[in-house]
Parts: structure tokens; sequence; C-alpha cells
């Protein structure tokens, strides 16, 4: 297994690099940390300051896209704490890049590109298939999602008066439980789907659609229903971004979650001028795992003390 991770990183420093596209290294820890109400952090005390593993790198690399950088990317273990499954690992390898200048349909496409050149093994015989989120959600339900209120979500996914009360009104929490084991159930494992423009309200750092202000320039990338990938078109305004984070924040705090400061130096990068950029972060463990024919992640990591 070590060999077949190394072969599939050297594939993809050479995808990269064949790009022109530098490879980067930035912290691991930091005293911000993601306020995404659905991602928990890791803290580390160093030398009686609080601090945090970092979930994603995405806040220093774009500061260093708007320091003057070029084409970025970088390959390194990131943290989320209370993620321990089959697809799952609280330390895992996350691929990470970023593109002056694309669009939606030229990231997605870089995306797949990359996903089918580092599967040597595993055999996808079909080209990929994009479709919209609203699509996926007509084709395997039959709704509209962005029209589906949640007691139409709670019977589509057979919620027990359990699951009711746990997600209550959470609107966007029914569109992911209904995502996650239905519709991506459906979606074929001899090819790539990628779906895009995700419902504005699950924008995260995306930028709205300047066609249709009910959907973001967000993709996520799947092999049957495993998720892979997910990636932005970026929000490069800084009083927007300030604002969703400030909303995050008051999630956090009305779902009962440890609340974050917003990374302030983020906010000030973009502020300063952060060129149009699209972004994405794909889970190496996860595409090496399929590419083995595994059907647990801990089965590709080297250790996994604790688990």
């Amino acid at each position: 297994m070590a060999k077949a991770r190394a072969q599939m990183l050297e594939t993809a420093r050479r995808f990269f690099g064949t790009r022109d596209i530098l490879e980067v290294s930035t912290p691991s820890l930091s005293t911000r940390t993601s306020t995404d109400p659905n991602i928990e952090s890791i803290g580390a005390c160093v030398s009686g300051r609080q601090m945090f593993l970092q979930t994603s790198p995405e806040y220093f690399m774009k500061r260093l896209l708007a320091a003057g950088y070029p084409d970025v990317y970088q390959i390194c273990s990131v943290y989320r704490d209370g993620e321990v499954g089959r697809n799952h690992l609280p330390e895992f390898t996350m691929i990470e890049w970023y593109r002056r200048n694309f669009d939606l349909q030229a990231i997605m496409h870089e995306t797949t590109g990359l996903a089918t050149s580092l599967l040597s093994k595993y055999r996808l015989e079909r080209t990929p298939v994009f479709v919209s989120y609203v699509e996926a959600f007509q084709t395997a339900l039959a709704i509209d999602p962005l029209l589906a209120d949640v007691e139409l979500l709670a019977t589509t996914v057979d919620a027990d008066a359990q699951l009711r009360s746990s997600l209550a009104d959470d609107h966007d929490a029914w569109l992911d439980l209904a995502m996650a084991s239905r519709v991506a159930n459906t979606f074929p494992t001899d090819r790539l789907t990628v779906v895009y423009h995700y419902p504005a309200s699950q924008s995260a750092l995306a930028r709205i659609c300047p066609d249709d202000s009910r959907v973001a320039e967000r993709f996520e990338m799947y092999c049957g229903p495993i998720e892979l990938a997910n990636g932005f078109v970026e929000l490069t305004d800084a009083n927007e971004q300030k604002m969703r984070f400030e909303a995050d924040c008051e999630k956090r705090k009305s779902k009962g979650l440890q609340p974050y400061e917003i990374d302030t130096m983020l906010i000030e990068a973009l502020v300063t001028g952060m060129p149009q950029a699209a972004g994405v972060a794909l889970g190496f463990d996860r595409l090496l795992m399929i590419d083995e024919g595994q059907n647990d992640i801990r089965s590709v990591a080297t250790f996994t003390p604790g688990i």
C-alpha cells in the first residue's frame, strides 16, 4: 500500500507540474480555524496558547494568492474532529489547488482530469457526467430541492421521530441527509459524477452564480456514492465573506457548538485584493481507497493510532 500511495502522489505532482502550478506548504497550526458549523476543529495548546490544527489549507492559500502568488497547489495532512468511519479519518491527506481566472466549467473538468489520471487501477468505463444539484434531486427523488420544504424532505428520507427532533427545521441539514442517503446512492460506479450549482444557502466560500442568485458556483465530485472533491469559484468580496463567517458563528451558537473567532487575516487579504480564482479540495485517501479496491479508508492509511 505504501508503494501505491507513493506512486499516486508522484502522479499528482506530475499532473500539477506539467501545468506549471507551484507547490506550496502552509502551517498546520493556526490561532484561527474554520467557522463552518458542519466541521469541528481539533484544538492544541501551544506554550499556553490556544491553537488549532487546520481543517484545510484554504485560508492560507488564498492569502498567498492575494499576496501575488501564481496558481498554487498543496498536498498535506488536515484534521477534523468527530470524523471516524469507513470513509472518514480525523487526520487525512488533502490535495488542494487554486487556478486564477478559471470558471466553473474549467475547474470541474480539471478536477475530473486529475482524478482520472490518479485512478490507474480502478476502471472508469464511461466519461464523467456533469449534473446540476437540482437535476440530481429531480432524477433520484422527483423533487426540486430549492422548493422542497422540511416536511417533504423528512418524508423523502423516511425520517423517524428522533431524526426529526435532531434536525428540526434546518433545511440545509435535511438536504445534506437526502444527498448522502438517497441521491448519491444513485450515482454510477463506472464513471465520475460532478454535481454543480449547490443552493446559495450552502455556498460556503463560493460566490453566488451571476446568472441565478438561488445557487452558488460550487461543485462536488463523486465516484458512486463516495464524495471525492469539493470545489468553488471563490468568493473574493471581503464584506460578503465576513457576513458569511458571522452567520456561521451565529449558527454554531444556536446549535450549541464551540464558537470560533473569524479569521481576520483572510478578510484583510480579500480587502487587499485576491484575484478571481477557482479552488478544489480533493480527498487523496478516498481516491487511493477506491483505486486499491478497498472499502475502508483505514486500509490505505499507514497508521491509524487510537482508531
